[in-house]
C-alpha cells in the first residue's frame, strides 16, 4: 500500500517553505545594510502599486551625465578647459538620452524624474558656472563670482519651474531657455576661446554671456523643445542627408559651429518675441 504524502511532503509546500525563507533572509539582509529600499507607488490600470528598487538602464545614463558635468568641474579647477567644456556637451548627450530610453523601454519613474533633475543642476548649472568662473569671471574679482553664482540660482529656478509646470505646459515648447542649452552656450564660448590670452575685456564679454544665458533660463520666452520628433518614424532621404552635412560641418570646427548653433537658438527665442511684438504693433 503506497503511503500517502502529506502536505508538509508536497512539492508545493516545500516551494512555499523555500520562498519563505529565501524572503526571509532578503529581508534580514537589507535590514543589515544601512540603505533603505527604494519603494515607489504607481498607477497601474487605476490601481495603486508597490515598486520596490529602481530601473538600471535610464539610471545609467543618468549617472554617465552626472559624472560628466563633475568631471568637467574637476577640469575646470585643474586649468583644462576645453577638456571641461567637452564634458559638458557630453553630459548634454547622456541626459537627452535617459529620457528618451526611459519613455522606449516604459521605465520611466518619479525616482527616475528627480534624480534626472539633481543631475542636471550639478551638469547643467554648476559645472558651466565653475567653468566660466575659473576660465574668465575670476578676474573680475567679487563681481565675478557673483555672476557665477546667479548662473547657478537661476538654473535651479529653472529646473524648479520645470519640473512643477511639466504636466501642464505644451510639450512642443520650453518656457524660457533649458539648462542644457544654457550650458551648452557657456561651454562653447569657452571650448572657442580657451587659448586667448585672458584680459579684463575678456572676462567682461565672457560676464555677459553667463548673465545672458542665466536670466533667458528664468524669462518666459518660448523655445522649441523638438520634443515631439518621432524617431521611430519614417522620414524623407534628403533629411538624413543633412543630417551627415551636419556632423560633417561640426566635425571640421566643433567650438566654432557648436557656439554658433547655441548661440543662433538662444537668440531664436528674444528675437520671435521682437517680430511678434512688431507685428502686433503693425496692425494697430
Amino acid at each position: 500500500m503506497t503511503q500517502e504524502q502529506t502536505p508538509q511532503d508536497s512539492p508545493i509546500s516545500n516551494a512555499q517553505e523555500k520562498g519563505s525563507e529565501q524572503s526571509t533572509q532578503s529581508v534580514d539582509l537589507e535590514s543589515r545594510i544601512p540603505v533603505d529600499e527604494h519603494i515607489e507607488e504607481v498607477q497601474v490600470d487605476g490601481v495603486k502599486v508597490r515598486h520596490r528598487g529602481v530601473y538600471l538602464l535610464p539610471n545609467l545614463f543618468t549617472t554617465g551625465a552626472l559624472f560628466s558635468g563633475f568631471y568637467a568641474i574637476i577640469a575646470a579647477t585643474q586649468q583644462q578647459f576645453e577638456a571641461s567644456a567637452i564634458a559638458i556637451f557630453v553630459a548634454m548627450l547622456l541626459d537627452g538620452l535617459d529620457g528618451r530610453i526611459a519613455r522606449l523601454t516604459n521605465t520611466t519613474s518619479d525616482f527616475g524624474v528627480q534624480y534626472d533633475s539633481m543631475s542636471d543642476l550639478v551638469s547643467f548649472g554648476v559645472a558651466p558656472a565653475m567653468i566660466a568662473f575659473n576660465w574668465s569671471l575670476v578676474e573680475l574679482d567679487k563681481f565675478g563670482w557673483a555672476v557665477a553664482f546667479a548662473y547657478v540660482a537661476c538654473a535651479a529656478l529653472r529646473l524648479a519651474r520645470f519640473n512643477t509646470q511639466v504636466a501642464v505646459v505644451d510639450k512642443g515648447v520650453f518656457i524660457g531657455l533649458a539648462s542644457p542649452t544654457a550650458a551648452a552656450l557657456v561651454a562653447s564660448m569657452v571650448w572657442l576661446a580657451h587659448d586667448i590670452e585672458m584680459t579684463t575685456s575678456v572676462a567682461i564679454i565672457s560676464a555677459v554671456v553667463v548673465l545672458f544665458s542665466a536670466l533667458l533660463m528664468v524669462s518666459n520666452i518660448h523655445y522649441q523643445s523638438f520634443k515631439t520628433i518621432d524617431l521611430k518614424g519614417r522620414v524623407p532621404f534628403v533629411v538624413v542627408l543633412g543630417l551627415v552635412l551636419v556632423f560633417a560641418v561640426i566635425a571640421i570646427a566643433p567650438s566654432k559651429v557648436l557656439f554658433l548653433i547655441c548661440g543662433a537658438y538662444a537668440l531664436s527665442g528674444p528675437g520671435g518675441r521682437l517680430i511678434n511684438f512688431l507685428g502686433i504693433r503693425k496692425k494697430k
